[in-house]
Order: C-alpha cells, then sequence, then structure tokens
C-alpha cells in the first residue's frame, strides 16, 4: 500500500450553495464534485456490486419523503477511508429504501484515496487526511513485517 504525498498545489471543493457535501470528522467531501467528475465517465472508478446487509444503520435521522424519493438505479458512493476500507460516503437514503423494500444489493462508484482526496473541502482536512493515511499505511507495514500476533495464533496441545 502506498502513502499519499502532499500536493502543494492541492485545490480543495469548497461546498457552494446548493452543493451536497457528506463529513466524517474532519474529513468533508464535495460529493457534488465526486458526482460531477464521476458520472459523466466512469471508466476509471470502480462500479461494483454491494451488500445492503453489510452496512450498519445510519446512526442520524433519515426524512422519510427523501428515503421514499430516493432513486435505486443511481449508484452510492464508497470512498476508501484507510487502506482496504470503504466507507459510504452518498447514498444513506438510497440504502434505507433499498433496506425497506427488501433490496439485497445496490451499485456503487468505489473511490480509491487517490481518487477521492482531491474532492475534500479545505486544505486541512487535506492535510489530515494525508496524515491520517499515511499513519494507516504505517501501521500495516509495521504489522505485516511483526509478524503474527498473540491475538492471531493459537497454541494447541500436543496429542498424548
Amino acid at each position: 500500500m502506498n502513502t499519499l504525498r502532499v500536493d502543494e498545489g492541492f485545490v480543495p471543493f469548497p461546498v457552494a450553495d446548493g452543493d451536497e457535501s457528506f463529513a466524517n470528522g474532519v474529513f468533508e467531501f464535495n460529493i457534488t464534485r465526486i458526482r460531477a467528475h464521476v458520472e459523466p465517465d466512469p471508466a476509471d472508478v470502480a462500479l461494483v456490486q454491494v451488500e445492503v446487509s453489510s452496512f450498519p444503520r445510519w446512526d442520524r435521522p433519515l426524512d422519510d419523503a427523501h428515503v421514499a424519493s430516493a432513486d435505486l438505479s443511481r449508484p452510492v458512493v464508497l470512498a476508501e477511508i484507510s487502506p482496504g476500507r470503504f466507507n459510504l460516503i452518498d447514498g444513506h437514503h438510497r440504502l434505507e429504501k433499498a433496506r425497506r423494500n427488501g433490496v439485497g444489493t445496490l451499485q456503487a462508484y468505489q473511490l480509491t484515496a487517490v481518487q477521492h482526496v482531491r474532492f475534500l473541502t479545505s486544505r486541512r482536512a487535506y492535510l489530515a487526511y494525508v496524515e491520517y493515511w499515511n499513519g494507516k499505511v504505517e501501521e500495516r507495514s509495521q504489522a505485516a513485517s511483526d509478524g503474527p500476533s498473540a491475538r492471531t495464533t493459537r497454541s494447541f496441545p500436543t496429542p498424548t
């Protein structure tokens, strides 16, 4: 897994009037800009099927009218928040509608860190994300070099 390098020329995508955004702590993504980039030509972004049941229920109230009007044919958006871990950043109402209607899978745009980092809304969020990502890469690298931990190995009694 590769670390991210700070791009001194990074230009954030601040949220303008009418833009949709998603905040995950300091990491705020401009969803409107992500969709404007991906939807016309999604060739460079993975389009995958995701199991609705694999996502936890959203912990914030959802507007029932918005849930009812959600378009299940529109892919949700997943962002690689840490190496190999993708979080839902757009599509909570679609996911809830799918649950309510017994739909088992939805399509999702799956954006890697390199693909989605440019859609952060501030330089502060960008720098924090690069630091966070690189810390996660370092943790994985360290864990791999340390070998199996005591939690992942078992000793079995020798048969007599």
